[in-house]
């Protein structure tokens, strides 16, 4: 009978020492030999068909550059004539440009905003996903209507009335992505293609712009509604 009343109050002292404990409010170090929790990402879930997802006509865009864009240029000349109503973008953190040996850096503002916004909220996706930092390239711009006619002579689909005359259109590659860390192994180009879809499919059904799947030119062609 002792021997049982000890051991009754031995536990009551373990049970009162457990929950004096936990009622401290601090956390605990994970026991050694074990692991601590891993971090949960998002899933890549993409798009099914890009030429229907992204299935916006060539006269949508133009009717939506037509209503917010300038005056097309005849030279790169002109474009000082515009200066008031574009704003010349450049790399920065959000994306990259090639060399646009066809088009000059300059958007309406919306459409500049537009194309911050695309790049930061990939970036926060492929955060979300743990995939590396990596930015969208810019492979078109505002063109011109000499721009277009010496293009034209190499790209036969290159057409003279085009969308990207009203600095409310850019293209943005689906092929290439720059990596923020060089040094670093590039992540699967697939997978960052399927990123940015996701993120184009939620600012076009928002309505932020009309977007076109380019399957030659290897590009989303974005027009601003903004």
């Amino acid at each position: 009978m002792v021997r049982k009343w000890v051991y009754a109050g031995v536990l009551a002292l373990a049970v009162a020492a457990c929950c004096s404990c936990g009622g401290r409010g601090t956390a605990e170090a994970a026991p050694a030999g074990v692991a601590e929790p891993r971090a949960v990402y998002n899933k890549i879930l993409g798009v099914r068909n890009f030429q229907r997802t992204f299935n916006d006509r060539n006269d949508v865009h133009l009717s939506a550059a037509v209503a917010k864009g300038i005056t097309p240029l005849g030279d790169r000349e002109e474009a000082a004539s515009a200066a008031e109503r574009l704003l010349r973008i450049a790399p920065n953190g959000y994306y990259a440009m090639d060399s646009l040996a066809h088009s000059i850096p300059y958007l309406v503002p919306s459409a500049s905003v537009l194309l911050t916004k695309i790049g930061g909220n990939f970036q926060d996706s492929l955060a979300a996903k743990g995939l590396p930092e990596h930015r969208i390239i810019v492979t078109s711009v505002l063109r011109t209507k000499r721009d277009a006619q010496r293009l034209s002579r190499r790209n036969v689909n290159a057409t003279l009335n085009s969308a990207h005359f009203y600095g409310t259109t850019f293209d943005v590659s689906y092929r290439r992505f720059e990596p923020a860390d060089t040094a670093a192994a590039a992540a699967d180009p697939w997978k960052l293609k399927m990123v940015l879809a996701e993120v184009l499919r939620d600012l076009r059904k928002k309505e932020w712009c009309y977007i076109k799947y380019e399957v030659k030119q290897g590009c989303f062609h974005i027009t601003t509604r903004l």
